[in-house]
């Protein structure tokens, strides 16, 4: 291997000895995965422990008590629904008034399971868009395995089939919205462009947006907007609000950063905000969250604020405008959305969720009855257009989730609760604070039952993106870990947006370590307070939180007995090369800078493996139809160990996305399978 300080991604290709297993279907890298889930689906599956798990978590995925999720579409209620004897799912609705019933009468619309045995293909349902105001047309998008790439085809809601000659795109990671029944919005495969680049950009998605009307060729279709290959995607927009239609282009320069225009008269208009601002336009007015010190009329708004425009105005120049929300040390905006008269914001306060509402136009503060306290609560779905109406979701990790439904201009009240899936009359939550290098106080949820007080213990992290991680019911850790005696802890590190956008950006490239740092701390504090010992303490992370688990693999191995690893970012010499890697890069960091690298190469797993540590007990597992984060990551990981000594035991899901399950029997046979080794590896510690 080549050492983490060698420049340039093609020098380490070449000196890779495990290239090849980047090679995603060769039937070489595919026998590789063969021989290596043999022995850990051999070793973790045949105890009684595993099989009660996995059928108790197949118990709770299909259970026809949990809640039908719904949106609203006009005058039904939407639901996509999977039970035992759906396990690739039903796309259905109802009305309110059935909904509200014990036993719903459900009208299907696509049943995914008839149509893959119909068609010979793998499908797994990745969405449905529908054309407003009506909802009579939709955009139906098929996946193969669960992958991210999909087919996209035209469904006659009236009819129930497909639209003979309708919208259609084939597999691909393409973006298509409606403007009217006849026109669409398109970003996919336009071939070469005439700057002589490709259609996509080097992060993998379109960077082309073009008009497509019906009944004629996509190659005709007119070009919108297009923009660098070094983008991460561009896409384009209607609002059909009567008396507020405006067609809306984006152009995403990274994950973080885009510049945003309305088309006027044929022309692009840019919207003035900071290009790394949360931002939308309803109505007549313009919200927007500013992730950066943003100064407007010589006042400077902090991160996390909100702040609302006149559009028209500030389109004119005018930058008159009316702050709605200013954060603190211990509060933070995470989210907001319209109904016909009133804003929501939901906020976080030291992690706990609560919800502030504002009449629109005169923008003063209003009440409404009926949200829980002590829960986190959420806007599942609104109807900006037509009503107050307003769905939210509340829960606990003790709680079983509950739908509320209601007026955002009066109260809500529960429609429907999900049944209890462990005991919890004997399990306690607490927060906590751990102490991180550079003195940042960094909090933590402890889940478990009041008779243990040590022992066991599964640290779960994700710490990226500004992703916050907050409490929700546990209904597979709770029966598979909480109520078995094992101790459940959840951790709010920077990189999340727990505290607002600079929770996240002070960790964002040079400052990445704080993320590894915070979540040592917690660790280590969770020793120091006598609730586990390094060798009983197990952490679990996917994606990022799978980078996460790698560098506490190779930077902190002596903080954990074990350590599950899913779906993980693991070689960050190479990871802006791979799939959608490049479209990252905002938030790791370029490989290719050497001053980028510098600081990268502390964190990069991959490159940081020794034959002279001993690592913890692990479980590494990711899925062959991932095409977010390429499995190689995973297969080279473990590889790698194995070359310089290391016990690894890794499965891979040939089928699943970067969610690693297709269906509800794969997700249960991966939860099982993560909660014996933790058993086997920690439990069997902690039992000693």
């Amino acid at each position: 291997m080549t050492d983490a300080n060698t420049t340039g991604a093609n020098t380490i290709a070449v000196n890779d000895p495990y290239l090849w297993l980047e090679d995603v279907d060769s039937d070489e890298a595919l026998d590789w995965v063969r021989a290596h889930n043999a022995p850990t689906v051999d070793e973790l599956t045949g105890s009684d422990r595993f099989a009660q798990m996995q059928s108790d978590t197949l118990e709770i995925l299909d259970t026809d008590d949990r809640i039908p999720y719904v949106r609203r579409r006009g005058e039904y209620l939407y639901n996509f629904w999977r039970d035992a004897a759906h396990p690739y799912g039903l796309w259905r609705r109802t009305t309110l008034e059935q909904y509200r019933a014990n036993s719903p009468e459900w009208d299907v619309l696509i049943d995914v399971d008839a149509l893959r045995q119909e068609e010979g293909e793998n499908w797994v349902w990745a969405g449905a868009s529908m054309l407003r105001p009506d909802y009579e047309r939709a955009l139906i998008s098929l996946s193969r395995g669960g992958a991210d790439a999909t087919v996209v085809r035209e469904f006659d809601v009236v009819s129930r089939g497909w639209v003979d000659g309708g919208f259609a795109l084939p597999e691909n990671k393409s973006n298509v919205s409606w403007i009217d029944r006849d026109t669409v919005y398109v970003g996919t495969e336009f071939g070469e462009q005439p700057d002589g680049e490709s259609s996509w950009t080097s992060s993998g998605y379109p960077r082309v947006v073009k008009r497509w009307t019906r009944g004629t060729d996509l190659a005709d279709a007119r070009t919108v907007f297009t923009g660098s290959v070094d983008d991460v995607a561009i896409g384009a927009g209607y609002d059909p609000t009567p008396g507020y239609e405006r067609h809306f282009v984006y152009r995403a320069t990274d994950f973080y950063n885009s510049d945003d225009f309305e088309i006027v008269d044929g022309e692009l208009v840019a919207i003035d905000v900071p290009s790394d601002a949360s931002h939308a336009v309803h109505l007549n007015h313009l919200i927007v969250s500013p992730k950066s010190p943003w100064t407007v009329d010589g006042v400077e708004h902090a991160p996390g604020s909100l702040i609302v425009f006149d559009y028209p105005a500030f389109q004119s120049g005018d930058r008159s405008h009316h702050v709605l929300f200013e954060p603190d040390e211990h509060t933070s905006l995470q989210d907001f959305a319209f109904t016909r008269s009133r804003l929501i914001l939901t906020t976080l306060d030291d992690v706990a969720t609560a919800l502030q509402t504002f009449e629109i136009g005169t923008w003063e503060p209003t009440e409404f009855d009926g949200v829980p306290e002590l829960a986190t609560v959420g806007v599942l779905d609104v109807d900006p257009e037509n009503s107050d109406e307003i769905w939210l979701s509340s829960s606990s990790f003790t709680q079983a989730p509950s739908l509320l439904y209601g007026d955002a201009t009066t109260s809500v009240a529960p429609i429907k609760s999900s049944p209890e899936h462990f005991d919890a009359s004997h399990v306690v939550a607490q927060q906590f604070f751990a102490t991180s290098e550079d003195g940042t106080r960094v909090p933590y949820f402890v889940v478990k039952r009041d008779d243990v007080t040590t022992g066991p213990t599964l640290l779960y992290g994700y710490g990226g993106f500004e992703n916050s991680l907050t409490p929700g019911y546990l209904g597979v850790t709770g029966r598979n870990w909480i109520a078995r005696g094992g101790t459940f802890v959840y951790a709010n590190i920077r990189g999340g947006g727990e505290y607002g956008p600079t929770w996240h950006t002070q960790a964002q490239k040079a400052g990445r370590h704080l993320v590894y740092e915070d979540f040592a701390a917690i660790a280590g504090d969770l020793v120091a307070r006598g609730m586990t010992t390094p060798q009983t303490l197990a952490a679990r992370g996917g994606s990022n939180g799978g980078l996460l688990m790698g560098v506490m693999t190779t930077n902190y191995p002596e903080l954990f007995g074990a350590l599950v690893c899913q779906v993980p970012l693991i070689d960050m010499r190479r990871y802006h090369l791979l799939l959608a890697g490049a479209s990252w890069m905002a938030e790791y960091g370029d490989p290719d800078d050497p001053s980028d690298w510098e600081f990268m190469s502390m964190h990069s797993p991959y490159q940081r493996i020794r034959d002279d540590v001993a690592y913890p007990e692990l479980l590494v597992t990711t899925s062959t139809r991932d095409d977010r984060v390429h499995p190689g990551h995973a297969r080279k990981f473990t590889a790698r160990l194995e070359e310089t000594g290391h016990q690894v035991r890794y499965y891979e899901n040939i089928e699943g996305g970067h969610g690693g399950a297709a269906d509800n029997k794969q997700s249960a046979f991966k939860e099982a399978l993560a909660y014996e080794f933790l058993w086997r590896t920690v439990g069997a510690k902690g039992s000693l």
